[in-house]
């Protein structure tokens, strides 16, 4: 009896801690970002704003950027973001602009998360779910600001 994977939202979200524990390796904040098109990793990403030396360099951004190359578009209408954190308010724009499909975060941001706005940034027909392994994004985020603080 063969078994199978099923690859569900837990499964991809696992995927996106992957790098964001790559980014907590490089000392950037950790929040990591894969893109999934037809059941296919179209993307791999994790923040690199500090090694970059660019604030944009967000996780999302870089995943967008490898997901419509990948694709050949640059509208990502039958794709899902899977991201640790909840997307920040110029995230959630560039949601927008890519049209993205839907987008699953792991932990709320409450002080920087596009929700804080109150105001529903995303495409009108884009889907947005939270808390998906909720616990094991945001110790990755306590983690790296903990350490922060000791030094």
């Amino acid at each position: 009896m063969s078994s199978v994977l099923i690859k569900d939202d837990a499964y991809y979200m696992q995927e996106a801690i992957k790098e964001a524990e790559i980014a907590l390796e490089i000392d950037e904040v950790p929040i990591g970002a894969v893109i999934v098109c037809r059941d296919k990793i179209v993307a791999r990403a994790h923040n690199l704003s500090m090694r970059l030396n660019d604030f944009t360099a967000h996780a999302e951004m870089q995943a967008f950027t490898s997901a419509t190359n990948a694709l050949g578009g640059k509208y990502l209408n039958d794709c899902t973001l899977y991201v640790t954190i909840e997307p920040c308010i110029m995230c959630a724009g560039a949601c927008y602009w890519t049209q993205i499909g839907k987008v699953v975060y792991g932990a709320k941001d409450e002080k920087r998360g596009s929700s804080s706005t109150g105001l529903n940034l995303y495409h009108p027909k884009t889907i947005v779910e939270g808390g998906v392994l909720e616990n094991e994004c945001s110790g990755l985020m306590i983690e790296f600001f903990k350490n922060k603080r000791i030094i």
